[in-house]
């Protein structure tokens, strides 16, 4: 067993591409994620020593277990690139994506297009796990299916479960939902239910009351949460506590929510990770605007930091928020 399933019932902070990077996760596991898992990076980028790529699998020793998430559909390239990554980073574990619906990986033939062809993935995972399961354990991470009408997760946790995959985290939605819709948690306790290795649930998990109510009403060993964390971080403080002692903490304050996020564009300038402080602020942007909802006067300050070239523009912003009083 995974040292992180034992005796306890792990949260994990989902991969999330353009989100999840070095910083996020650092401000995440402050406040109480379990385990991490980097944006995911391709294996063909990796063996191409490309610079860029190489740059998402950054990660903090304060941020373990953490690990790399893989995506391609070549087990034998998939393998090499994931004993480089072990060379060069020594993580955790190897995290293999079997779930990414967006067209630019899935016509590659990466991420949840293998759902379609179980032999592929069966193979893909079984190359990877001989080429470097002796050194660290290697995960997987599903959809349900392609769609409705293909519905295979179980299917695809028993091969991956013969394959030697150690942990799979299900994603509730099938390819063609994407993020619309429900999560079918049924399909995720099913799966649970049906074979020995742990299963991590992920899908709308948006409260520490439905982490909690999944704990309890599902097979599943541990959690993965995605969007929400986006939005509101302290979620996973808030699902600790809650699992602790059955109530939920004092939600934080609009100064203590702005304190965080100047934390986090400060960060972001400091680990270089988009380049100059302008080009970081750019990349932030979306961020902020998802940070400052439910803040009061959201609309209006939306329309400011969709223009933030720097942390002194936020820190403005911020001093000056008070002025705002439109709620949405």
């Amino acid at each position: 067993m995974l040292p992180w399933f034992k005796n306890q019932f792990p949260v994990y902070l989902a991969p999330m591409a353009g989100v999840t990077d070095v910083t996020f996760r650092t401000l995440c596991k402050e406040l109480g994620a379990d385990v991490m898992v980097t944006e995911f990076v391709s294996a063909e980028g990796i063996l191409q020593a490309d610079h860029r790529t190489r740059r998402y699998t950054t990660f903090t020793d304060e941020q373990r277990p953490v690990g790399i998430q893989l995506f391609g559909a070549d087990g034998e390239r998939m393998g090499e690139a994931a004993k480089k990554i072990i060379d060069w980073k020594k993580p955790d574990f190897i995290d293999l994506n079997f779930g990414c619906p967006v067209n630019k990986v899935v016509s590659r033939n990466g991420g949840s297009s293998l759902l379609r062809d179980c032999s592929l993935l069966s193979d893909t995972a079984s190359k990877i796990v001989k080429a470097v399961g002796d050194q660290v354990p290697v995960t997987g991470k599903i959809r349900i299916g392609w769609d409705q009408q293909s519905i295979n997760a179980t299917e695809v946790c028993h091969l991956l479960e013969d394959c030697g995959i150690q942990a799979v985290a299900i994603h509730g939605r099938t390819r063609a939902q994407s993020y619309r819709g429900e999560a079918d948690w049924d399909v995720i306790d099913e799966c649970a239910r049906h074979v020995t290795i742990p299963i991590i649930g992920n899908g709308d998990i948006d409260s520490a009351e439905i982490l909690k109510k999944r704990k309890e009403t599902t097979a599943v060993s541990g959690v993965m949460i995605g969007r929400a964390a986006m939005q509101n971080p302290w979620i996973f403080s808030e699902a600790k506590y809650y699992l602790a002692h059955g109530e939920l903490p004092p939600k934080p304050s609009i100064d203590e929510r702005w304190s965080f996020v100047l934390r986090h564009c400060r960060l972001a300038v400091q680990s270089d990770r988009y380049g100059e402080e302008k080009h970081t602020m750019q990349a932030m942007r979306s961020r902020l605007m998802t940070y400052c909802k439910g803040f009061p006067g959201a609309k209006a300050l939306r329309k400011q930091l969709c223009q933030v070239t720097s942390v002194a523009d936020v820190e403005a912003i911020a001093a000056n928020s008070h002025l705002l009083s439109d709620c949405e």
